[in-house]
């Protein structure tokens, strides 16, 4: 089910920072979050609305400053073209509530089953042991 929210619905329930990040596409600064060095059994879910989107066995220690994971839960997220930065890059998105989580990107041979690494922001996820 899609959660469709007013930004001043979703700024009465996040904070000013998630705000940033998930409704106006804000980076955190690196090594700054609070799941970039957790390495703990769990789900990472949305912030936002609690969609689960990252089992922690995906997760990997990339040493960019965010959390990454070379996988999504299937369903869980959205890809969308970001030409923001002058440069094509993938945006990954929350399919229940469209929140900016951050990018994926591809064939950086981190020697993972996919080779992929979605670097994510910390403020858009809650972790759930």
């Amino acid at each position: 089910m899609k959660v469709d929210k007013t930004d001043g619905e979703w700024a009465k329930e996040l904070s000013p920072e998630q705000f940033a990040v998930l409704r106006k596409k804000a980076t955190e600064a690196p090594f700054s979050g609070e799941y970039d060095s957790t390495f703990d059994p769990g789900t990472y879910s949305c912030a936002a609305c609690g969609n689960n989107l990252f089992e922690s066995k995906t997760k990997f220690d990339a040493r960019c400053g965010w959390p990454s994971f070379y996988d999504a839960i299937p369903g869980s997220v959205v890809f969308n073209d970001d030409t923001s930065t002058g440069v094509v890059r993938t945006e990954v998105t929350c399919a229940v509530c469209g929140g900016h989580l951050g990018h994926v990107f591809d064939g950086e041979k981190f020697g993972t089953p996919t080779d992929q690494r979605y670097c994510i922001n910390s403020l858009s996820l809650k972790f759930e042991p």
